[in-house]
């Protein structure tokens, strides 16, 4: 008969509800629930049935929280009081993105009593895309699936036009709209048009 880790699984519960609790909120945030996945629990005779969903949103592109809960359980277990029993089961989220391959997986020991567990979350570094996930244990259960789709980064502000060397050179002639006005090639400052300077003979 397995023991239960409580300590060990309580500590990964409370670091994944501080996680939980640290999402800023957003209009735009989405969870999608899978399905419960029935299970044995080991520990004494103990079985139910265990929630996971997923939390996204454009606050955190490209990644996604895992939530893994059990329900209340049922069975008879060990130590002074069989009636409420302590039991445990490993459980683990499956992630699959489909359009880039990545994969990765969300592994945590669920220490669940008659009044269920804590919440157990993390985050997970899906990349954006459509996510496909299996959630198992490591007891007598069948596998079930389900998936969400996480928001990738905001698109970029577009560049700003090229400047055209020809209007930049017709906007350096300052006081000229004439695009022919010469410019004075050692100080690149508009050169005086020539005037005529000289004087006419005056009578005698």
């Amino acid at each position: 008969m397995r023991i239960p880790k409580t300590a060990s699984a309580t500590a990964l519960g409370a670091l994944g509800a501080v996680a939980t609790l640290a999402l800023p909120g957003s209009a735009s945030a989405q969870t999608v629930e899978f399905p419960q996945i029935q299970t044995l629990f080991y520990g004494g005779a103990c079985w139910g049935n265990i929630r996971t969903w997923a939390d996204t949103g454009p606050d955190y592109p490209g990644r996604a929280v895992l939530n893994i809960q059990s329900l209340p359980i049922q069975g008879v277990g060990p130590g002074d009081y069989p009636l409420a029993p302590l039991c445990e089961v490993d459980t683990t989220v499956a992630w699959r993105n489909v359009g880039t391959g990545a994969t990765g997986d969300y592994h945590v020991t669920v220490v669940s009593g008659i009044y269920g567990s804590i919440l157990y979350s993390l985050f997970q570094d899906t990349g954006p895309g459509h996510i496909e996930v299996t959630v198992t244990t490591n007891n007598a259960a069948t596998p079930v699936h389900g998936s969400f789709d996480v928001l990738g980064p905001p698109p970029e502000a577009p560049k700003p036009a090229p400047v055209d060397e020809k209007t930049a050179d017709r906007s350096a002639r300052v006081g000229s709209t004439d695009p022919s006005t010469p410019l004075d090639e050692k100080t690149g400052t508009v050169r005086p048009a020539d005037t005529d300077t000289s004087v006419e003979d005056s009578p005698a």
